[in-house]
């Protein structure tokens, strides 16, 4: 395991490249990214066992803390998880959260034999991190429920164990955590599950309304039907909104009517594929890309990251693009789309969802009634979203950027405050 102090920059989509071909009077595209820097640590981690690597980079620390998921995928690179680290380090600033961004990532198929076990022996090692500074969550091909088992193994109770410390009652908060991550919603659904996607959700509904649609005539698209892609669609149907195309990792389903989301969604399997069995007759089963061409309002990217580049764009019917997934839109896409008229809600603000939540359940700003917790982010949520699109309309400003203007502020407003956790 090696440990390597400002290593370099990590920059990739969350910093969307600068305009050329733009009229003077939109010079705010060119406003850069103030996220846009090197990390302050970096962790690269070699498996003693199969050889696998991973990566934790701390792109910031706020209190001496940093919050960000641990994902597994074959194929992640180093450069990949410095770009998640810093999009988290934007998403908490944009929430305003008192805490940093971090992230980290296994270059490992989550299928394989023995997943868990590098897992495990990966946080082993990391562990003066998640006992002072690291706080962890699920993340692509890492559920919530192998984290806690590979915590509990490890002795650190759960994987908000760096922010307990910082509370006076560390078995008290632990309590109070722990039922709020088991309440439930109206529909029986564990809160910490959905709340992600119920953000999405509600970050489509405000960009709906801010095209000037009836957000419950509004059409949607949703590549990928994960956590976050399946609570957004699962709690855009019960707004009444018209989900007409989904994308697994097997193709694209669609309906111009709108799609049974409830019944998709309840034959999944572990790893978010429907059941073709379960697909009713008059649903096209379509090839996988065909989602992005899908004829829709808002296009919902929830599935990987760098799935909408350059080449796609001419195929994009939307109006909008909501990101679900971290970094799904490359900053060549996003240009080429401004070009066309079509705004991109940044991934930093649409799915912050859970990480804020998860905040305000460790600060006891929400507890466990879950009409608490979604009214407060319906609030925050919608807000962020109508007064970027505001400035898109009204100030030819790309909504990315105008999202870091409010993540830097806030930043700077947290500068040298310390974090207690009740």
């Amino acid at each position: 395991m090696t440990l390597t102090q400002n290593p370099g920059d990590g920059r990739a989509p969350c910093g969307a490249g600068s305009r050329t071909d733009v009229s003077p009077r939109t010079d705010p595209y060119t406003r850069s990214d103030p996220f846009d820097r090197p990390p302050e640590h970096e962790v690269a981690w070699t498996d003693p066992v199969t050889g696998a690597r991973g990566w934790l980079v701390v792109h910031t620390l706020v209190g001496g803390l940093a919050t960000g998921g641990t994902r597994m995928r074959a194929g992640c690179t180093r450069d990949e998880v410095a770009d998640l680290a810093r999009c988290m380090a934007t998403k908490t600033a944009a929430f305003g959260l008192p805490v940093g961004g971090a992230k980290a990532g296994l270059d490992l198929d989550p299928r394989s034999p023995g997943a868990l076990g590098v897992l495990e022996r990966f946080f082993a090692d990391l562990r003066p991190w998640l006992e002072r500074s690291w706080v962890t969550a699920e993340d692509l091909g890492v559920a919530q429920s192998d984290l806690d088992a590979v915590f509990t193994r490890l002795g650190l109770d759960q994987s908000f164990h760096a922010a307990m410390l910082r509370s006076p009652n560390p078995a008290a908060t632990l309590e109070r955590v722990r039922r709020g991550l088991a309440a439930r919603d109206g529909d029986g659904l564990p809160l910490g599950d959905v709340i992600g996607g119920y953000g999405v959700a509600q970050a489509c509904l405000a960009a709906a309304t801010a095209l000037g649609s009836d957000p419950a005539r509004a059409t949607v698209a949703i590549q990928g039907v994960g956590t976050m892609g399946g609570g957004a669609a699962w709690y855009l149907h019960e707004a009444g909104v018209r989900v007409t195309a989904i994308a697994d990792a097997a193709g694209t389903l669609f309906h111009p009517r709108g799609l049974d989301i409830p019944a998709l969604l309840a034959a999944r399997d572990h790893y978010g594929e429907i059941d073709r069995a379960a697909v009713p007759a008059d649903v096209e089963v379509l090839p996988r890309d065909a989602v992005l061409a899908a004829p829709v309002d808002l296009l919902v990217p929830a599935a990987v990251s760098y799935a909408l580049r350059a080449e796609s764009v001419a195929d994009i019917a939307a109006r909008a693009v909501v990101e679900a997934a971290n970094s799904p839109t490359t900053p060549a896409a996003e240009e080429r789309l401004a070009v066309r008229g079509i705004p991109v809600v940044p991934d930093f603000v649409a799915n912050a969802g859970a990480a804020a939540w998860a905040w305000w359940l460790l600060q006891g700003q929400v507890g466990t009634d879950p009409q608490d917790s979604f009214s407060r982010l319906r609030t925050e949520m919608q807000g962020k979203v109508a007064f970027m699109l505001d400035a898109w309309h009204t100030g030819h400003l790309l909504p990315r950027r105008s999202a870091w203007g409010f993540a830097a502020a806030n930043l700077e407003a947290l500068a040298g405050r310390e974090i207690t956790i009740p």
